[in-house]
């Protein structure tokens, strides 16, 4: 059987996808055989793997740093916030109504069999299964239903890396307060604590470090300074940084209405400097282009888009000849109409915004498939992924540029891809129709990939992989 490491922190945003992406390539440069692995994942940014099963953004990315074929098995569960109170199950790659219809604490005995089928299946196949946490393991009021922490940690008997970002402050209180938290035997597994995204001197730490160590006998393994190095997001905090808002960009700026329920963000990375989060009519004021993303809960934000004033605001915009781009929710608000008549969401029919000449009904089932087609409008072959219920029909007044996925209507466009400004060359299109020039390209991902496991892998003592293993 192989090993496990586990990378924990002691909040959400701690770096923990980052950090765990990192030791994957950095063990599979070192020619181990590996595979990444978190029990339960919270976010909407999702994709799909090439069997067409549904699994989080986070373990598709570790999978390419592992150099493996992504697999559901990776990420068992996928939870899909679609209210404060509510998220969507997906279990082992497919919604499942009847666990999400369950209250929280009673899902842990219907769920935790398919967490420990999935990782001990792994680390009978792979040399090393490295591991993410979830929040933080000291949430002590969630330790009886706790599936995704300890609970896993103590299942694979992983050597535990506890994560903390520095950059926010309170580091040392964190750390040790996690480790006050936690059980004898669950403390036993925690081999090093790892301070995260540092600016400036580290030797000017000390002799906080030597203190921890004495306070907790765990020794601090890693310094990991801030990486200017992005990957695609797990959740949703890439479009609350500065950065992803954009600032005060003289040539223009691309719109994306921040949707309170919005789901794969991260595709519109490659817009770099030129995005624009906004959430207010104003905000749109001189956007050259605007896009309307994808969302977990169509109707409701679309509700939000309303009560804002933005929906008003998009459509003189697009009266007004600014390019207008609709990805998979946002095309379906783009619509005439929007059904759903198996309660899916719940509202049985709302308007859309009228601006495609489409129509779209809700289906029980979900579409999750990696798709490639071409484009009838650029002759572009473009590929991607598609997650939704949604189906669309199109009416007389709209452009059928690639059937079921993808429409016109004068400088309004929808489409069922996401991912279709991943694809460059679409972007330059997009971008050219906006008058605005492609921002300077992002390395590919798995130069980025290793670029990252060589920073990290400076930064945590030389001897820290091996003695783990």
């Amino acid at each position: 059987m192989g090993k496990a490491i586990m990378v924990q922190g002691c909040t959400s945003s701690a770096g923990k996808s980052y950090l765990t992406a990192a030791l994957c390539r950095a063990l599979s440069n070192a020619g181990a055989r590996v595979a990444p692995f978190k029990a339960q994942n919270m976010s909407n940014n999702a994709g799909v793997t090439p069997a067409g099963l549904e699994m989080g953004r986070a373990q598709l990315v570790q999978a390419a740093a592992a150099r493996v074929t992504p697999d559901v098995r990776m990420n068992p569960v996928l939870l899909k916030p679609e209210a404060d109170t509510r998220s969507q199950v997906v279990l082992l790659g497919q919604a499942n109504r009847e666990i999400t219809g369950l209250p929280w604490r009673e899902r842990k005995a219907h769920l935790w069999p398919h967490v420990q089928s999935a990782l001990h299946s792994l680390m009978d196949e792979f040399d090393v299964v490295v591991i993410e946490g979830a929040g933080s393991p000291a949430e002590v009021n969630l330790r009886a239903s706790d599936i995704v922490n300890m609970r896993v940690a103590l299942e694979a008997r992983a050597a535990v890396l506890l994560a903390s970002d520095i950059d926010r402050g309170g580091s040392f209180a964190h750390l040790l307060g996690t480790w006050h938290c936690l059980t004898p035997e669950e403390r036993a597994l925690l081999r090093g604590f790892i301070l995260n995204r540092f600016r400036g001197d580290a030797r000017l730490l000390s002799p906080a470090p030597e203190w921890l160590q004495e306070q907790t006998g765990v020794p601090t393994v890693g310094v990991v300074p801030m990486l200017d190095i992005p990957l695609p997001e797990e959740d949703g905090v890439w479009a609350e940084t500065g950065a992803a808002r954009g600032g005060d960009q003289d040539d223009g700026f691309v719109a994306i209405a921040r949707l309170p329920r919005v789901s794969n963000l991260d595709e519109f990375a490659p817009l770099g400097p030129l995005a624009r989060w906004v959430a207010t009519p104003a905000e749109l004021d001189g956007a050259r282009a605007v896009i309307l993303p994808g969302s977990k809960s169509t109707a409701a934000d679309l509700a939000w888009l309303r009560a804002t004033g933005l929906a008003g605001a998009v459509t003189r915009a697009a009266h007004a000849g600014v390019p207008v781009l609709g990805v998979c929710g946002g095309l379906q608000m783009l619509g005439r109409v929007i059904r759903d008549p198996h309660g899916v969401e719940g509202a049985p029919e709302v308007p859309g915004l009228g601006l495609l000449d489409l129509d779209t009904t809700f289906a029980p089932d979900k579409t999750t498939t990696l798709t490639t087609f071409t484009d009838a409008e650029t002759g572009l072959t473009v590929q991607g992924y598609e997650i939704h219920h949604g189906q669309t029909g199109a009416g007389a007044g709209v452009q059928t540029l690639a059937p079921g996925r993808l429409w016109r209507q004068g400088n309004v466009r929808g489409t069922y891809l996401h991912g279709l400004l991943e694809n460059p060359a679409y972007l330059e299109r997009f971008l050219g129709w906006a008058g605005l020039r492609p921002p300077a390209g992002l390395d590919s991902l798995d130069a980025r990939l290793d670029a990252i496991a060589a920073r990290v892998g400076a930064a945590l003592d030389p001897r820290v992989l091996e003695e783990l293993l």
